[in-house]
């Protein structure tokens, strides 16, 4: 009897899991590249979906259908078109012919203020590394990801869109060699419930670095950077990924700030070359490569050309003016470090900023030029992941303004006033949605 009634038990426990209905919507809806007139709404459906449509209303009640990828990672995103800039519009998502949405939200347009008014005042949040842990697969020991809840306070911020600066998520040893592993770490953090609300809040871009990439401190021989690009363009909605099917590298435009998001893995050189050769920079050890250094280069001039913008910022996954970095800086490659800030020197390009991840801990570095304008670096990190406070010399970085930021936190990055008094103002913010520190800058001070 006894036997008896534990069949039954589980006989009843299985046909009420199988009863249970699939979610149709496993992350998502998550805001992608908003414009003036357009805006991308991604999201992961179950494999059980095979088709989804989004209805809006911009005017003709405009229905919408999603290009379903299918399969166990079913990812899909759509565009929205025949938008009017700065203005909100609902949409509600359904699937498989369902009457009833699946999902609904908002998202707002642009502002259309170029000759018009001044710039609107704005800002967006940022930062880097979120680990996530999954015990099973985890290294050993003290868990490496933190409180996941600092992505509460950042779905309540009232911002226009949030950058991630890489490391978005982290690539186990169980993940790096296989596309299945690659597409299941994007997944599964992905689908996490404690990101969903920011996912739904505002535009999300996003740049990589090695662990989203692949393996720590993986580069250019990297066995599955096609795949990971791939993975990379399935999870994210930027407005394009490099060019000629590399990297994924690109440029966003909102307001009066320009944004170079870029790729520090695709044509990387190993880190163990050295810096030097014969008193000379090695010519063969490159972050970016050729290509993206060329694409950067114009995009800067084009920018440098339009009154209007303000600030150029240029975001990368590594520190780019640390001087104290013991690793992972663009200063230990100097061809390019030195190519480039000669760059902007020679075309007295106005108004750059750095922001970078990777650190485990946040700080801003400046550095002084003679002739021109000094140069800042601001590194936001990490999210979630663990900190990692600076050594020897790094540790009383004379570089470094302000303090050392040893916990987890984003950076709220706010827009304010016109012309010489344009301002941008960097606070960076705890779990619970405290102030740690604030610092800021004219625009007219980095534009001499």
């Amino acid at each position: 009897m006894k036997n008896i009634f534990i069949l039954f038990i589980l006989s009843f426990l299985i046909n009420c899991l199988q009863a249970q209905p699939v979610k149709p919507i496993i992350a998502g809806p998550m805001i992608g590249h908003t414009e003036l007139r357009t805006s991308v709404i991604w999201l992961q459906f179950s494999s059980a979906v095979t088709a989804a449509e989004l209805r809006y209303n911009n005017g003709q009640n405009t229905i919408t259908k999603f290009k379903i990828n299918g399969g166990e990672f079913n990812t899909a995103s759509v565009v929205l078109t025949g938008l009017e800039p700065g203005k909100t519009y609902p949409y509600a998502v359904y699937v498989n012919g369902s009457k009833t949405a699946a999902a609904s939200g908002q998202t707002t347009t642009q502002q259309l203020w170029q000759f018009r008014k001044p710039a609107p005042d704005f800002s967006f949040i940022t930062g880097s590394c979120a680990y996530f842990n999954e015990p099973r697969f985890d290294r050993p020991g003290r868990p490496y990801g933190g409180d996941s809840s600092i992505f509460e306070p950042m779905a309540e911020e009232d911002a226009d869109f949030t950058l991630w600066l890489g490391d978005n998520w982290y690539t186990r040893e169980v993940d790096y060699f296989s596309d299945w592993g690659l597409h299941y770490r994007a997944s599964v953090t992905r689908s996490l419930p404690v990101l969903q609300k920011l996912f739904k809040k505002m535009p999300q871009y996003a740049i990589w670095d090695d662990h989203d990439f692949g393996p720590n401190n993986a580069g250019k021989s990297y066995q599955l950077k096609d795949k990971s690009r791939d993975v990379f363009m399935k999870y994210w909605a930027n407005p394009t990924y490099g060019q000629n099917n590399k990297a994924v590298y690109t440029k966003i435009s909102w307001n009066d700030v320009d944004v170079f998001m870029l790729d520090d893995r695709w044509e990387r050189s190993s880190d163990d070359l050295p810096d030097s050769i014969n008193g000379q920079p090695d010519p063969n050890k490159q972050m970016f490569g050729n290509e993206q250094m060329e694409w950067l280069k114009e995009e800067l001039l084009f920018s440098n050309s339009n009154r209007k913008t303000s600030f150029r910022i240029i975001a990368t996954g590594s520190q780019v003016l640390n001087p104290y970095s013991p690793n992972d800086c663009m200063r230990h490659y100097p061809k390019e470090f030195y190519e480039l800030l000669a760059f902007i020197e020679q075309h007295h390009i106005k108004g750059i900023l750095f922001l970078t991840g990777d650190r485990h801990h946040s700080e801003v570095i400046k550095q002084v030029r003679n002739g021109m304008y000094p140069l800042y670096e601001i590194t936001v990190s990490p999210f979630t992941a663990g900190i990692a406070k600076t050594r020897g010399d790094e540790a009383t970085n004379p570089a470094r303004i302000g303090k050392e930021i040893d916990e987890q936190n984003y950076a709220r990055f706010s827009f304010s006033g016109e012309g010489e008094k344009r301002k941008l103002t960097v606070t960076f913010i705890g779990t619970k949605g405290n102030t740690i520190d604030e610092w800021s800058v004219f625009s007219s001070d980095i534009s001499k």
